[in-house]
Formats: structure tokens, C-alpha cells, sequence
């Protein structure tokens, strides 16, 4: 009997100590990041592995820039597509979440996520793709964890440095060098809004440059920039 009990309190705690594990690695890795730069997240791992499937040889396009030498304009372009409230949010737009939950009941899979800037960063460094709703949890934890730990500006900063632009292009520095052979620092309004337009679908718009809907969407992003606050 006292075995028995044993065995059932190991499969009650086991679960709970590996994810209470799990969430202390992200919170160190976290505080780390506060002033160190990540060198590569989970979205790129994933990426590099598919490519090298078809070339051993084959590398990122990757290269950190400092939140100063990244254009305004783009920076403003994916707060008006992205996240227009990044600036007010504590790190979950409850509202857009709800409005995404609504949507995925209607169509009865999950289909829109509703995610922030900060937890589409969340989800880059450690997660995956895939939808669902306990990885929507953990995307929830881990975007608290970084609102808590870093200020707005360094959020983006890492984001705009990490997030996927294409197929193996990661980063701002990168994505303007890979569409427009110039810096980051020196991105036009309207080669920012065409960029910020493409970050749903990277790998299809890098494919499919001249979509319709692309060039409409982009059109609409430039009337919005404006209005967009940074941090």
C-alpha cells in the first residue's frame, strides 16, 4: 500500500516539478537577455534544421543591430499592423485575445491567436508554431515574464532583431538587405510598410513578393504609421 501511494504522489509531483522547471529556465534565460543578446531562438533552430535537410551547408541570414540603427519607420509600421497599443499593454491584449477565441469557436479550430508584440516574442525564443491552447498558455507565462524583466524598448529591440522575415532571413538587418540590398537604419516608409505587412506569412511573401494583397495592406499600414506610438 505504501508503495502504491508513493508511486501515485511520484506521477502527481513529477509533472508539476518538470514544468515549474521548465518556467524557471525561461525566467533565467529571460534575465539573462536583459543585457545580453540572444544568439538564436527556438523559431530558428527549427529553420536552419529544415534547410539543412536539403543543404548541410546552409546558414541564416542573420546579423544584431542596435535599436538606434533600425529604422523608425519600420519600427512604427509593425506597432500599426501588430500591435497598435504596444506601448499601453501590460504584455496581453485580453481584449484581442477574446475577439481571437470567438473566431476560433466559429470556425472550430484554432485559427488566430490575437498575440501582442511582446507575445509574439515570447513564442519566437522558446516556443513553436503550432496552435493550440496550452501553448498559448505558455506563451501567456513567458510574456510576463519578459514584460516584467525588460522595458518596452528592449522587448522590441529584440524582436525587431530575432523575428523571421523570410525563408532563413531573421532579424530587421537581414530582411532589409535580403528585399532591398540597404541597412535597416535606412528603410523607406514604404519599404517598412511592406515589410511589417509580411510578418504573419514571412516564407509566403518571400516567395510571393508581388501578392495583391500584400501591396493593398501596405497601403494601408503607411496611413496608419502616423499614429503609431513608440516606445
Amino acid at each position: 500500500m505504501k508503495v502504491l501511494r508513493k508511486l501515485v504522489l511520484w506521477l502527481v509531483l513529477a509533472p508539476i516539478a518538470i514544468v515549474l522547471a521548465m518556467q524557471l529556465y525561461f525566467f533565467a534565460q529571460i534575465w539573462w537577455w536583459v543585457d545580453h543578446n540572444p544568439v538564436s531562438t527556438s523559431f530558428m533552430d527549427r529553420q536552419l534544421a529544415a534547410l539543412r535537410e536539403k543543404d548541410p551547408k546552409a546558414q541564416l541570414k542573420h546579423k544584431w543591430v542596435p535599436y538606434n540603427r533600425i529604422s523608425n519607420h519600420l519600427k512604427r509600421a509593425i506597432i500599426a499592423s501588430e500591435d497598435s497599443r504596444f506601448s499601453e499593454h501590460e504584455g496581453v491584449d485580453w481584449e484581442a485575445m477574446e475577439k481571437a477565441y470567438e473566431k476560433n469557436i466559429k470556425k472550430g479550430k484554432v485559427v488566430a491567436g490575437g498575440s501582442t508584440i511582446t507575445q509574439q516574442l515570447a513564442k519566437n525564443l522558446f516556443l513553436s508554431g503550432e496552435r493550440s491552447y496550452l501553448r498559448k498558455a505558455q506563451e501567456v507565462v513567458i510574456t510576463y515574464m519578459l514584460e516584467y524583466m525588460m522595458d518596452k524598448e528592449r522587448i522590441f529591440e529584440i524582436y525587431l532583431n530575432i523575428v523571421e522575415w523570410g525563408v532563413g532571413v531573421f532579424g530587421a538587418e537581414a530582411a532589409a538587405q535580403h528585399y532591398y540590398g540597404v541597412p535597416a537604419a535606412s528603410l523607406s516608409a514604404a519599404q517598412a510598410a511592406r515589410m511589417a505587412v509580411m510578418l504573419p506569412k514571412p516564407r509566403f511573401y518571400d516567395k510571393n513578393r508581388g501578392s495583391s494583397y500584400l501591396a493593398r495592406r501596405t497601403d494601408l499600414i503607411m496611413r496608419r504609421m502616423a499614429a503609431a506610438e513608440l516606445p
